[in-house]
């Protein structure tokens, strides 16, 4: 199955109300479940599945510690959808670590319903953190850039 159709497929769930997908298409078998943490992949026929922790071992399993707040202006997601860096596969990023910005100058694309959507610095500085990797799906208010 090629990238294209994967990408369909993900946008098809994305973008609908349906909570998983499965397509089989010759020997090739997809499952694309939203909110999953595991990224979709080709599966095999066999699922393996794990038995349940007993209660203490859960009570006994140490808390991950809050992550850091960023300090800075914190550039956020308007709409969910998909983050591009630079315009084209090929083409430079807009910006990079380190580099200094003013309000305006493109940070990135979000590609929502086959729409490339600019994202804008609201404020000039400093790009002090790059919170999401080319490619990835964005949520409504995610947290992308940290500008200082």
């Amino acid at each position: 199955m090629d990238l294209r159709k994967l990408k369909t497929l993900i946008d098809l769930v994305a973008e609908s109300g349906i909570a998983e997908l499965e397509v089989t298409e010759g020997e090739d078998r997809v499952r694309i479940a939203k909110f999953s943490p595991a990224p979709a992949a080709p599966t095999s026929s066999t699922t393996v599945m794990a038995a349940p922790a007993p209660a203490s071992a859960a009570a006994a399993a140490p808390v991950p510690a809050p992550e850091p707040v960023p300090t800075g202006h914190v550039v956020k997601s308007p709409m969910v959808g998909t983050f591009y860096r630079s315009p084209s596969p090929g083409a430079a990023a807009f910006v990079e670590l380190g580099q200094a910005v003013k309000p305006g100058d493109t940070l990135c694309i979000i590609e929502a319903m086959k729409l490339l959507n600019e994202i804008e610095a609201e404020v000039g500085g400093v790009v002090k953190e790059i919170l999401v990797e080319n490619g990835q799906p964005v949520e409504y208010g995610q947290p992308l850039f940290v500008i200082d």
